[in-house]
């Protein structure tokens, strides 16, 4: 396995419950270390932008939507096939459907506001970490 990275978010409903630490705790524990991380809100045209992959889905725009309406903590995570751990860690997009210990069954409130994004491939989390980190901000450990 090789080392990689990937970009995760926590999402406006875990920032406005106060559970930002018990997530990113998820992701230590889950042997990813945090080599990148800001706080900061954006805006209804950067969300889009973000998320322009889903562009005419039916849900782009509720997610745009959701995705601006509060701050967000956006966090580059390193380690050994980090992207599908990321995404193991994190569990299933609906929590319904999500194994019990991960981050989505633990907290999501619902489908749309499931508490935290990953990124889904190499190419994603290159775009993904650009788009909210320059080279200088990241340091690895």
């Amino acid at each position: 396995m090789a080392v990689e990275r990937t970009l995760s978010m926590i999402k406006p409903d875990g920032v406005s419950r106060d559970i930002i630490g018990e997530v990113l705790s998820f992701f230590e524990k889950g042997g990813l270390k945090i080599v990148a991380m800001k706080m900061l809100r954006l805006t209804k045209q950067q969300a889009e932008e973000f998320y322009i992959v889903h562009k005419g889905k039916p849900f782009y725009d509720e997610l745009t939507d959701y995705m601006s309406s509060g701050p967000i903590v956006a966090l580059v995570l390193e380690g050994e096939d980090a992207i599908a751990k990321c995404r193991k860690i994190m569990g299933a997009t609906d929590p319904a459907e999500a194994d019990e210990g991960t981050i989505r069954k633990t907290f999501a409130l619902s489908k749309g506001e499931n508490t935290v994004h990953g990124s889904d491939s190499p190419e994603s989390a290159a775009r993904e970490i650009a788009f909210f980190f320059s080279e200088l901000e990241i340091c690895p450990r």
